[in-house]
């Protein structure tokens, strides 16, 4: 081969390389399939209720501070700067930032410098080596076994990146960071969404824990008109153990309430990465729960398959896996390897650097798949598998995010829905245990009327607190669904 066509055939390599010639198929973002519009059942569940949804553009960034309740605010803000599994997931958008840089290292020569020194004897046993035992007659002897060898130079190689192999890997490197960027931002999301719930849960448990506390109250004091009455001849113990059994069952729903309050700050604790205990001083004081906001914008079904970062994800790994199948057919092309070397190289160190111990080569190396045993398209049906894999996923998270904000509104609507009818039901239980109490009194009721009104009303305020606590968390969730994010995304 020529010099000429040694340096054309570079020339032509160099230029294929610049110019972008890369095999296999080209990513094509995928469109999500969903509908125009929300389906009309859970729009209209989520106008049941004081609060509705609209189909206007969502607000979802910061959506937290929605609930104008500034401990959840601040919550939020420390556990997104405290929380482990943020730190580990952004850990792995700086891991795949460096697998950017190394892959993309490929595209350019390698470059080495080398220094060596050896002490060498040769056989003499062999033709090669037999030489050093002979004699010329009226020469000096010049080979000597065994010898030094030193030896100072330059290497370099560069396989041109002919057909994409290394451009393609660049790709799905830089798809896969994209991919760990968007898991970063489902990860913050996730723990938003869980401080948020647990918050919400533990105002709901302290609210819990105070009706508790107001029924004793109220049971103690009906104990104590019942005593009364059984001192003054109108009535009999039996109304009196009632009375007593009554206290004692609400009594014992109190430490309930009391171990889901701690679970909650514990847990909250844990997502700021805090020790048990840590924010019992600043959550232990009972607080209203969050109330929703009179307004919920959603913004349409297309929306969320561009918001929602698990879909970003999904979309992130198909890029990528797409990649990996030019990556694979490329291997079926021939490779181009430059290759140049030199230096010095001498047997006594003080001639190391003269003219004459100089060496030097350069070349260029071809190498070409002949049979490999059906390995090469192995690999290739492989990737377009896992590449069929990826937008199958790509599909059902889109399905399942859909899923979600429909599941998310009905759940908003219909306990808007309950804690409407509750709050009807709590106003008259109230009446009704008053009247009850005032028959007894009177000596026109029974001491079990009076029973039935008090658990009456009891029940429906436990329920109603629950109801409360279930529509603020249902907004949580539907946020969550919705891929509500982070102001600085």
């Amino acid at each position: 081969m020529t010099t000429r066509t040694l340096r054309s055939l570079a020339l032509a390599s160099l230029g294929c390389t610049l110019a972008g010639c890369v095999v296999g198929p080209n990513f094509v973002k995928p469109k999500p399939n969903v509908p125009a519009q929300w389906s009309p059942t859970a729009a209209a569940n989520g106008t049941e209720g004081a609060a509705h949804v609209t189909s206007e553009s969502a607000q979802t960034v910061a959506w937290w501070s929605s609930f104008k309740d500034p401990t959840l605010s601040s919550l939020v803000q420390q556990s997104a700067s405290q929380n482990l599994d943020v730190k580990e997931a952004v850990l792995r958008i700086e891991e795949a930032q460096e697998q950017i840089a190394v892959v993309a290292g490929g595209l350019w020569p390698d470059v080495s410098a080398n220094a060596a020194w050896s002490r060498q004897r040769l056989s003499t046993n062999t033709p090669n080596g037999a030489i050093f035992g002979l004699h010329f007659p009226n020469l000096p002897p010049t080979l000597v076994n065994p010898y030094d060898q030193y030896q100072l130079g330059l290497g370099a190689s560069w396989t041109l990146d002919l057909f994409g192999t290394e451009r393609r890997s660049l790709e799905a490197a830089s798809a896969q960071m994209q991919a760990a960027v968007e898991g970063a931002h489902a990860a913050l999301l996730s723990m938003v969404s869980d401080v948020a719930a647990t918050y919400i849960d533990l105002r709901g448990a302290q609210l819990r824990r105070s009706i508790l506390e107001r029924s004793l109250a109220t049971q103690r004091d009906l104990l104590q008109l019942t005593r009364d009455r059984r001192n003054a001849g109108l009535t009999s113990d039996l109304d009196v153990q009632n009375a007593t059994a009554e206290v004692g069952t609400t009594q014992a729903e109190v430490p309930l309430a009391d171990r889901e309050i701690t679970v909650d700050i514990n847990e909250l604790s844990e997502l700021m990465a805090r020790p048990p205990e840590a924010l019992r001083a600043e959550l232990e004081q009972a607080r209203p729960v969050p109330a929703v906001p009179p307004v919920v914008p959603i913004g349409l079904p297309l929306d969320l398959a561009r918001r929602r970062p698990d879909v970003r994800q999904a979309e992130a790994n198909l890029h990528a896996a797409t990649a990996e199948i030019g990556i694979a057919i490329s291997n079926y092309f021939p490779q181009l390897t430059l290759t140049a070397a030199g230096g010095f190289q001498s047997e006594g160190l003080s001639q190391l650097v003269e003219t004459a111990s100089r060496f030097a080569s350069l070349g260029p190396a071809i190498q070409l798949p002949i049979f490999e045993g059906g390995r090469l398209h192995a690999e290739v049906s492989l990737q377009k598998v896992k590449a069929k894999e990826a937008a199958v996923e790509y599909a059902q998270t889109v399905l399942t995010a859909l899923h979600q904000v429909e599941d998310g509104l009905a759940a908003y609507g219909a306990d808007q829905a309950r804690l409407a009818s509750l709050q009807t039901a709590v106003t008259a239980s109230r009446d009704a245990r008053q009247l009850a109490r005032q028959r007894y009194q009177s000596g026109v009721a029974s001491f079990i009327d009076v029973l039935d009104a008090e658990r009456t009303e009891e029940g429906n305020e436990l329920s109603l607190a629950d109801a409360t606590t279930a529509v603020s968390a249902d907004l949580v969730q539907l946020y969550r669904a919705l891929g509500g994010g982070w102001a600085s995304r």
